[in-house]
C-alpha cells in the first residue's frame, strides 16, 4: 500500500524542543531537533509541522490535543506519552519506542510505524486511514472500537492485541504473528489471514478441529 510521505523541506533550522516554550503559540516548524530531553512535561495543543525529530526523549509527557503534520521521528522514546484527541498526518515513526503511548479519539492518516515498539499502546475510538505498521511489536495493543480504512500490519507481533468492536474486513494480518487475539467473530469477517492463523483463530473461538 502506498501512503503519502511527510513533506519535509530540505532546509531546516536546528532547534531544541524546549524552544516551544518561547514561542507565542506552542508550535515548532521548519526545524530539525536532535537529542532533546522533554520528559514529564505538560503542554496543550502543541503543533509540529515540517520537522525531523531525532534521538529525543518524551517519556511521560502530556501532549493532549497535539497536531502533527509532515514530521519524521527517528530513534525517539515516546513511552507513556499522552496524545489523546490528536491529529497525526503524513508522519513516520522509525525505530521509536512508544510503549504505553495513548492515542484514543485521534485522527491518524498516512502514518507509518516502522521497526518500532508499541506494546500496551492504546488507540481506542480512533480513526486510522492509510496507516502502516511495519516490522513492529504491538503486543497487548488496544484498538477498541476503532475505524480502520486501509490499515496494514506487515511482519508485526500482534500477540494479545485487542480488536473488539473494530471491523477487520479487508485488513491483512497474514504476515504477522500472535498466540492470541481479542476479537469477535463478527469483527474478523473478511480479514485476510494465513492458513495457520485461521486454525489459531478457530481454536481461540472454541472450535474443535479434527484432522
Amino acid at each position: 500500500m502506498k501512503i503519502d510521505i511527510p513533506k519535509i523541506s530540505p532546509e531546516l533550522s536546528e532547534k531544541n524542543f524546549h524552544d516551544i516554550f518561547y514561542e507565542e503559540d506552542p508550535i515548532l516548524e521548519m526545524c530539525v531537533i536532535n537529542d532533546s530531553d522533554f520528559t514529564n512535561e505538560t503542554i496543550d495543543r502543541v503543533r509540529l509541522y515540517n520537522a525531523v525529530i531525532k534521538n529525543c526523549t518524551f517519556t511521560n509527557t502530556d501532549f493532549y490535543n497535539i497536531d502533527i503534520t509532515d514530521v519524521r521521528f527517528e530513534k525517539c522514546d515516546l513511552s507513556n506519552v499522552d496524545m489523546s484527541k490528536s491529529s497525526i498526518h503524513r508522519v513516520e515513526f522509525v525505530n521509536c519506542k512508544l510503549v504505553g503511548c495513548e492515542f484514543p479519539e485521534s485522527s491518524i492518516g498516512n502514518v507509518k510505524f516502522e521497526n518500532s515498539i508499541l506494546n500496551l499502546a492504546t488507540f481506542g475510538n480512533s480513526k486510522l486511514e492509510k496507516v502502516i505498521f511495519k516490522e513492529s511489536s504491538l503486543e497487548n495493543i488496544d484498538f477498541y472500537d476503532c475505524n480502520f480504512k486501509k490499515v496494514e500490519f506487515d511482519l508485526c507481533n500482534l500477540n494479545k492485541a485487542n480488536f473488539e468492536q473494530t471491523s477487520l474486513k479487508g485488513i491483512d494480518i497474514s504476515s504477522s504473528n500472535f498466540d492470541s487475539l481479542m476479537v469477535s467473530l463478527d469483527d474478523i469477517r473478511g480479514c485476510k489471514v494465513s492458513t495457520y492463523q485461521a486454525i489459531q483463530l478457530a481454536s481461540l473461538m472454541g472450535l474443535v478441529i479434527n484432522d
